[in-house]
């Protein structure tokens, strides 16, 4: 309902006793069947999208496996030291997705896809490298360099989540650090949550649900701040 559960879930993993890069890895390939679930729910919004599909995808799917080598070549220490940082990042994304959405809905005018050929690239490798708020990045991109509405930019955007996840996840499969037991209940939880969140998505607000989210991730940085 909120989003950011990425947030939530890194940190109580390392809390688990999962090395940082590991929790990360873990984290990364739980949000799989999200994704997927994400594009399937949005399969009719991706019609025509094709030309757009075939230049920004590729790029989606390379950087995403430019972010995942990136985090299993770095060492412990260096992300340990990063982790704070990124999960303020994605509390910081989480804040103003509401704005940018709203922000996006009153545009009046783009700058044109080439313009998107580049950010697209680098927010994928984001995506790869640690990814909470990488749904945020994609839209404010494409809706600053695309002219259509916000529901099939949002198709577009899950589209290329999925693309820029899923070479992620081909790539720590095979990595050593993926805590299997542990992803795999991650996704199981994330399917059952998904179809609950949506009979609950009436009784709690999604504005509170997000600001107890982003309270508890700057809580938890701080926590590693301290700790550092």
């Amino acid at each position: 309902m909120a989003g950011g559960g990425s947030i939530l879930t890194f940190p109580a993993l390392i809390a688990a006793g999962l090395p940082p890069i590991s929790a990360n890895v873990t984290n990364t390939v739980a949000l799989l069947p999200g994704y997927i679930g994400g594009v399937i729910g949005q399969a009719r919004d991706l019609k025509g999208q094709a030309p757009r599909l075939w230049l920004l995808a590729p790029l989606a799917l390379i950087g995403g496996l430019a972010g995942g080598y990136l985090i299993l070549v770095s060492s412990e220490k260096l992300f340990q030291a990063l982790v704070p940082w990124l999960l303020l990042g994605g509390c910081a994304l989480l804040g103003v997705q509401d704005r940018i959405r709203g922000a996006l809905q009153r545009r009046s005018g783009v700058l044109g896809i080439g313009w998107a050929i580049l950010p697209v690239f680098l927010a994928a490798i984001y995506g790869g490298y640690f990814g909470a708020g990488l749904s945020v990045i994609f839209l404010a991109v494409l809706g600053l360099t695309l002219d259509d509405s916000l529901t099939r930019l949002n198709g577009l955007k899950q589209a290329l989540a999925l693309a820029a996840n899923l070479a992620a996840v081909l790539l720590f499969a095979g990595s050593g650090r993926l805590a299997w037991s542990a992803a795999l209940v991650m996704a199981m939880g994330s399917l059952f949550g998904g179809a609950l969140g949506g009979r609950l998505a009436s009784a709690i607000s999604p504005t509170a649900l997000r600001f107890l989210v982003i309270a508890i991730g700057v809580g938890v940085a701080v926590l590693f701040f301290v700790r550092r």
